[in-house]
C-alpha cells in the first residue's frame, strides 16, 4: 500500500508539473524586468520540479582530455543482465592517437546500489578517463525489473562483480565506493581462492564499510536498533501496477532518500528558499548548480528487498565479513587469501556515514598481500562525498589511485 499510494501522489501530479514545464519558457521570457511576472516564473519552475526522477541522469560525459586535445567518449554497454550494465566509457581515438598514448589500464568502478544510480560517481569517472580505460557497473533500478528475472541478493552483487571483470579480461582494477566496498573485497576473495584468471591487479576501496564496529556512526547505529524482521516489514514495499517489476518486493528509494533528507532537513529547505531567490533575481549560475546538484539528488533508484535485508544484517548488524562469517554460495569467504592483489584504503577525516577505521580494518583482513602492496590513506578535511568527488578528490586522493593502479601495471 506504501508504494501504491506514493506512485499514485505522484501520477497525480504529473500533469500539473507538465503544464509547469509547458508554460515555463514564455513565461521566462515574458517576465524581462518585471519584478512579478519572474517571481511567478520562479514559482512555476519550482512546481515543475517538484518530485522524484526514476531514471538514470545522463553521465554528461561526453569528451575527454588526453595529452592536448579533446577526445570524444562514447557510453558502450560491455555486458549487459536484467540488475546491471558493464558500461564502457570508450575513448574514440584513431589509430595515431591510441599509438601515441597506448594500452591504458583498464579500470571497473564499482558503484553503490543505496538509492541512487551510479551517476553519482560522475566526478570520479571524468577525473580517471585522462588515464585510464573506465568500465562502471550502471546498477538498474529494481521496479523496473520484471519478476521473471529472479531475485538479486547480495551473493547475486558479488557475482556481477566477478563476471563484470572477466567480461573485462584479466589484468583489470577495481575501484569501490562506499557500500559496495564489502562485496568488492569479497568478489576479490572468491577470486582468488578460485584462481580466476581475472582477479584484479589492485584493489581502491573507498569510505566503504568494512566492519562497522569500528566509530560507529549514526547510520551504523540505526541499523542495529531494530531487528531484520523490523526493516522487512516496515521497509520493504510492492511495486505497483503499471511498472516493469510490478510485484518485486523492494527497498523504494523514495524511502531512503526522504531519511536522508531528514537527517539534514534545514539545510535542504534553505537550499530550495534560495533557489527561488536565485530564479527570481536571474543568478542563473548559481542557480543551475543548485538544480544540478538536485536533479541527481532527486533521482531514485529502488533496491531488491533480498540484496537490501542482506546487507543490512550482513553487513551492519552481524559483520560477517569483519568475523570470519561471511559466505558465499556455501564457502566461507577468506580474505587471506588474496595475495596478488595490491590494496588503497581512503578514508574522509569528517566522514559522518562511513567513520574513521571501517575501510582501514580491510588491511587486518586481508594478511596476505606483501606490506609493500598495501596503503592507507586518511584525506584530511573531506566528508563522505569529498573521498570520491571534489577538489581535494582530484588533487590529493585521484594522484594515489592513479600510482597504485601504475605500480600494478
Amino acid at each position: 500500500m506504501m508504494y501504491l499510494a506514493y506512485q499514485t501522489q505522484a501520477n497525480l501530479m504529473a500533469p500539473l508539473r507538465a503544464l509547469a514545464e509547458q508554460a515555463l519558457p514564455g513565461l521566462q521570457q515574458a517576465a524581462g524586468s518585471n519584478p512579478f511576472l519572474r517571481g511567478f516564473a520562479a514559482a512555476t519552475e519550482m512546481v515543475a520540479r517538484a518530485g522524484l526522477s526514476h531514471g538514470r541522469p545522463p553521465y554528461h560525459i561526453d569528451s575527454v582530455r588526453v595529452g592536448n586535445r579533446d577526445v570524444p567518449v562514447v557510453e558502450e554497454p560491455a555486458h549487459v543482465t536484467p540488475f546491471g550494465t558493464l558500461l564502457h566509457f570508450r575513448k574514440d581515438l584513431d589509430e595515431a592517437a591510441q599509438a601515441r598514448i597506448g594500452v591504458q589500464p583498464r579500470v571497473l568502478v564499482i558503484a553503490p546500489l543505496s538509492g541512487h544510480f551510479a551517476t553519482l560517481l560522475r566526478d570520479t569517472v571524468a577525473t580517471m578517463l585522462p588515464d585510464h580505460d573506465v568500465y562502471i557497473t550502471d546498477w538498474h533500478n529494481a521496479r523496473d525489473v520484471p519478476l521473471s528475472a529472479g531475485r538479486f541478493g547480495f551473493e547475486d552483487y558479488v557475482d556481477h562483480l566477478i563476471r563484470f571483470l572477466e567480461v573485462i579480461g584479466p589484468g583489470a582494477h577495481m575501484v569501490a565506493v562506499c557500500q559496495p566496498c564489502v562485496q568488492a573485497l569479497t568478489a576479490a576473495a572468491v577470486m582468488a581462492e578460485e584462481k580466476n584468471k581475472a582477479v584484479p591487479r589492485s584493489m581502491t576501496l573507498m569510505a566503504g564499510p568494512i566492519d562497522t564496529r569500528m566509530n560507529p556512526t549514526k547510520v551504523n547505529e540505526l541499523a542495529k536498533e531494530h531487528p531484520i524482521t523490523w526493516f522487512r516489514e516496515k521497509l520493504i514495499a510492492t511495486v505497483p501496477p503499471g511498472l516493469p517489476g510490478v510485484g518485486r518486493r523492494v527497498y523504494p528509494g523514495f524511502i531512503q532518500l526522504t531519511a536522508f533528507m531528514s537527517m539534514n532537513m534545514d539545510r535542504h529547505v534553505k537550499a530550495h528558499v534560495e533557489l527561488f531567490q536565485n530564479l527570481w533575481k536571474g543568478e542563473i549560475e548559481q542557480a543551475t548548480k543548485t538544480k544540478d546538484f538536485y536533479d541527481e539528488y532527486f533521482a531514485v533508484l529502488d533496491l531488491d528487498a533480498d540484496f537490501y535485508l542482506e546487507t543490512v544484517e550482513w553487513v551492519f548488524q552481524q559483520h560477517r565479513l569483519a568475523t570470519g562469517e561471511l559466505m558465499h554460495r556455501g564457502k566461507l569467504v577468506n580474505p587471506k587469501l588474496i595475495k596478488k592483489t595490491a590494496l588503497l584504503t581512503v578514508e574522509g577525516e569528517r566522514d559522518d556515514i562511513c567513520a574513521i577505521g571501517q575501510t582501514v580494518a580491510a588491511h587486518d583482513l586481508c594478511t596476505g598481500i606483501k606490506p609493500y602492496m598495501k596503503r592507507h590513506h586518511l584525506q584530511a578535511g573531506v566528508g563522505h562525498y569529498g573521498v570520491f568527488s571534489g577538489k581535494r578528490w582530484n588533487s590529493q586522493i585521484y594522484p594515489l589511485v592513479k600510482n597504485t593502479i601504475l605500480a600494478m601495471e
